[in-house]
């Protein structure tokens, strides 16, 4: 019955409505916390993709754009409008998936498509002779029943027995639970080191005599409940965002000791992973977390009750880079840092939440379905007994897509309801530059962005007296950019490492002068230019008399 009767709503700094979707009924939405790109099935069994066609790659400190064709429509032309992949009109897809830069849908006769990036592998293809399809190819793997993506990899559910769970794609981090991270020497003489990916499904092994019935991933780490209520969790193990009470990597599966006993997660709980958390429901309404949960607060190292939330009845819920969405009886409750509006309080509402607060504009309405990418939101809410509340709401009906060239460089940006009051910030934008980006550390970053937040003069939020006493906008206010990855982070570290000590080595301490917030592809100020023509450094005289 619910699935007859729904309508999508993106946020846009307040929540609005998709012109091309109204009337449309969508059951589901997917998204990553990675992604750039957002997916949309509706009853019928249609997909609807729109967003990021494209991966923003950062090389020697420049950021170049490299087209991906994640959207599945044949080209590689960003979209701003949901537009219907024609590829699968053969097809009722009943399940999908979103990556950084890949996309995985399920039909509802157990087959599995994928398009988007293939260069690890992770459209499970069985072969990498082409890094990317831009129109929907055959997985393989059979009898899916669900599929989630990671960052650079994808997991899917099956019905076979004794393979449960399939995993292909990156292993860096052992995310995709074989046992190894499959890493090697580039070159005999070289420490730099590559990674060998798993190109066709793979059953894990781990669960061999297990039934796996949920499953969600973070960009590199993911996290799965069997049949009898046991959580296991395993890949990079940065910031407790695997509840271990440590912060070491893990290659397989291994039971979360907090949810140790037998039906400790009763059958209809939901499961969720952010860039740096992960989450799951339990009996007695209580909502689990662990990870990096609240901006600029202490590490959860093992699953905490978050008691904002206790007693709820929790629907749906997703995490994104830095902020989380949970549908719950008749309204919609979002927190977290929120530097382009991902939150829903509109443009007069706050721009970070701490803790747990409700999305006013979507109070009484019925929840079902959130997804939650790198900076934006999408919920999926009910028609039914909601008046004329969603004709109160904005409507986009995006540009109109270029047909026949993929240059949008030139393109500007799509317009935003009340982004005028953004236009001066002008924040780095939270993107994929890297292929694997993780944080190096546990320790938090450095408070850099304290000044620009109390420059803002954001207004502070009078939050539901159900959900917190207090809103200090200035716990939130340092992670300007939303994340804490520093690109090369992990990497660096598992280059220093070597050798199988690599294990132990979660997150370290920065090096020092590391870490500062600055963006590395910033060009030096006059004074430092100055200071390195007196000092001679690269650049300076010595480069003048080599050109001469």
């Amino acid at each position: 019955m619910e699935s007859d009767c729904s309508v999508v709503v993106i946020l846009m700094i307040s929540p609005t409505r998709l012109k091309p979707l109204i009337g449309v009924n969508i059951r589901y939405v997917a998204a990553d916390c990675a992604s750039g790109h957002c997916v949309a099935l509706d009853v019928e069994g249609r997909v609807y993709t729109w967003g990021k066609n494209k991966l923003l790659k950062r090389m020697y400190c420049r950021i170049f754009e490299s087209f991906r064709g994640q959207l599945g429509h044949g080209d590689m032309i960003q979209r701003d409008s949901p537009t219907i992949i024609s590829g699968l009109s053969g097809h009722k897809i009943t399940k999908a998936g979103a990556g950084r830069a890949h996309t995985v849908v399920v039909t509802d006769d157990g087959k599995s498509f994928a398009f988007g990036w293939n260069k690890h592998e992770q459209c499970g293809t069985g072969s990498a002779r082409t890094e990317f399809q831009q129109s929907p190819v055959s997985s393989q793997v059979s009898e899916v029943t669900n599929v989630v993506c990671g960052g650079d990899f994808t997991v899917w559910l099956s019905s076979v027995e004794g393979s449960s769970i399939l995993t292909a794609g990156l292993p860096q981090y052992g995310q995709l639970g074989h046992g190894a991270d499959n890493d090697y020497n580039t070159k005999s003489s070289s420490v730099k080191l590559a990674y060998e990916a798993q190109p066709r499904p793979k059953a894990i092994a781990a669960f061999a005599g297990k039934t796996v019935v949920k499953v969600a991933c973070g960009i590199n780490h993911t996290v799965a409940v069997d049949s009898k209520g046991f959580v296991y969790m395993w890949g990079y193990g940065g910031y407790g965002r695997l509840g271990h009470r440590e912060q070491k990597d893990e290659w397989t599966p291994r039971v979360v000791a907090v949810f140790q006993r037998k039906n400790a997660l009763p059958p209809n709980a939901i499961v969720a992973a952010g860039a740096h958390n992960c989450a799951v429901t339990a009996g007695g309404g209580h909502l689990y977390m662990w990870g990096k949960v609240k901006v600029n607060r202490e590490d959860w190292m093992y699953p905490k009750p978050l008691l904002g939330l206790s007693g709820w009845n929790i629907r749906c819920m997703d995490s994104g880079v830095s902020h989380n969405f949970v549908g719950a009886e008749q309204s919609c409750i979002s927190w977290g840092h929120a530097k382009n509006g991902e939150l829903g309080y509109g443009p007069e509402g706050p721009k970070c939440a701490a803790n747990p607060k409700k999305v006013d504009v979507l109070e009484g309405m019925h929840v079902m379905s959130v997804a939650c990418g790198s900076c934006f939101s999408m919920v999926v809410v009910d028609r039914t007994n909601v008046g004329d509340k969603l004709n109160q709401l904005d409507v986009y009906d995006g540009k109109a897509s270029e047909v026949g060239t993929a240059d949008v460089k030139a393109k500007s940006p799509a317009p935003k309801k009340g982004g005028a009051e953004f236009s001066s910030n002008k924040r780095k934008k939270s993107e994929d530059l890297s292929e694997s980006a993780e944080p190096k550390a546990k320790v938090p970053a450095p408070n850099t962005g304290g000044a620009k937040a109390s420059s803002n003069k954001w207004k502070k939020s009078k939050d539901s007296p159900e959900f917190e006493n207090e809103e200090d906008e200035s716990e939130c206010g340092a992670s300007e950019n939303g994340s804490d990855d520093d690109e090369n982070g992990h990497v660096e570290e598992k280059k220093r490492g070597g050798g199988s000590g690599r294990r132990g080595n979660g997150a370290k301490e920065p090096a020092a002068g590391k870490g500062t917030g600055r963006g590395r592809g910033r060009p030096p100020s006059a004074e430092q230019k100055s200071m390195r023509l007196r000092s001679g450094g690269t650049g300076g005289k010595k480069g003048r008399q080599r050109k001469s």
